[in-house]
């Protein structure tokens, strides 16, 4: 079924063939739209018509600017190639980049301006390194397409990174004020349980629901790293998730069980914290929560005790601790991995068997998976 066209539009057909779209309201007169039909520029003609404003033109950018450049990167599988929230941050970037210079030759943009621009983003050292990630992106692809000769990024390095501890961790007190503030049968418990109980990062936590559980693990594929993970489900945060409230294909949601991006996630998980922490000065964030698994997890592994398992268990991964945990460290770790598996997986225990054949050539492929 075709779809309606928009009221007040009209369609005349001349006898040579020619189409003509114009705007016009009852018995006034007709308006003309000279764009062509599905553009944004035609959508731009039809709304100022129907408003009667002036049309805004879009300028187009002269050939060889930092405009033009970048609108033509924005056309390459090199730029589609990247992920949604990459390229909304890159756009953020360089549009106050191309408020000042996309005017300038982009042939005319040498070192010493990029590295101009990195200097006047010292002061937030990951915005100097995404400006130059931006840059880098942009520029290599210019070089392998001929528009410029030299790429101005090369041999320019990353500002250094600011010292500190970076995000605080949460501490079990912070928890249990979390859960004191939002019980069970609140979606805030739910964001709060599965951020917990399953180590995912936000951008993993919108997504996973019941389609990814079975046999009591829940398998992801995930979206920054794309590597498949697998998380038992532990009995924690299946009485969450039996309470709810859960939406149709992702556990955590929003109002009226809709789903949630993981931007709109973030801010609504942080003020679902300061819910509680109003008066104090610190911002909670879900990075703050994976934080304290990260570190809670490199602590587990100087723990011989198959016992120390704890709120997190479904994560205590050397490679979700390494910035922490040494080598040495993740010896001492392997030395104490099959009781840690026969305690994480006790319903394959149950199903398989303890002595069996089966059990251990699966306990074997979590061994060598886990401490890898």
């Amino acid at each position: 079924m075709p779809r309606p066209r928009p009221p007040h539009l009209h369609r005349e057909e001349s006898r040579h063939g020619v189409t003509t779209w114009y705007v016009r309201r009852g018995h006034g007169p007709r308006l003309r739209i000279r764009a062509a039909f599905g553009t944004p520029e035609f959508e731009a003609e039809y709304r100022a018509a129907l408003d009667g404003t002036p049309v805004e033109h879009i300028k187009k950018a002269a050939v060889g600017t930092l405009q033009w450049l970048w609108e033509r990167y924005r056309e390459t599988t090199a730029w589609t190639a990247l992920s949604l929230a990459t390229r909304r941050q890159r756009e953020n970037i360089m549009r106050g980049v191309l408020g000042l210079s996309g005017h300038e030759s982009a042939a005319a943009i040498k070192r010493q301006h990029v590295v101009a621009g990195r200097d006047r983003r010292a002061a937030t050292p990951a915005q100097a390194r995404h400006f130059l990630d931006v840059m880098r992106g942009l520029f290599r692809w210019a070089l392998d397409a001929g528009h410029v000769k030299a790429d101005p990024t090369l041999g320019i390095k990353n500002p250094p990174k600011a010292k500190g501890d970076g995000f605080p961790a949460w501490t079990e007190d912070d928890v249990d004020r979390y859960e004191a503030r939002w019980p069970l049968g609140t979606k805030e418990r739910v964001w709060l349980g599965v951020l917990l109980y399953t180590g995912l990062r936000r951008g993993d936590a919108v997504r996973v629901g019941c389609q990814h559980i079975r046999d009591g693990v829940v398998t992801l594929r995930t979206e920054k790293t794309g590597i498949i993970v697998t998380v038992p489900l532990l009995p924690a945060l299946d009485e969450i998730l039996r309470v709810g409230p859960c939406g149709d294909l992702a556990f955590i949601c929003g109002e009226n069980r809709g789903p949630l991006t993981k931007e709109s996630f973030g801010n609504f998980f942080r003020d679902a914290c300061n819910a509680r922490w109003r008066r104090e000065v610190r911002t909670w964030r879900a990075q703050d929560r994976r934080e304290r698994e990260r570190r809670t997890t490199a602590r587990r592994s100087l723990s011989s005790k198959p016992s120390s398992v704890g709120r997190a268990g479904a994560w205590p991964r050397s490679t979700h601790a390494q910035p922490i945990v040494c080598g040495l460290q993740r010896a001492r770790w392997r030395s104490s991995i099959e009781h840690r598996v026969n305690n994480l997986f006790p319903h394959l225990v149950e199903r398989c068997g303890s002595q069996s054949g089966k059990w251990s050539e699966i306990s074997g492929l979590i061994f060598r998976w886990w401490g890898r």
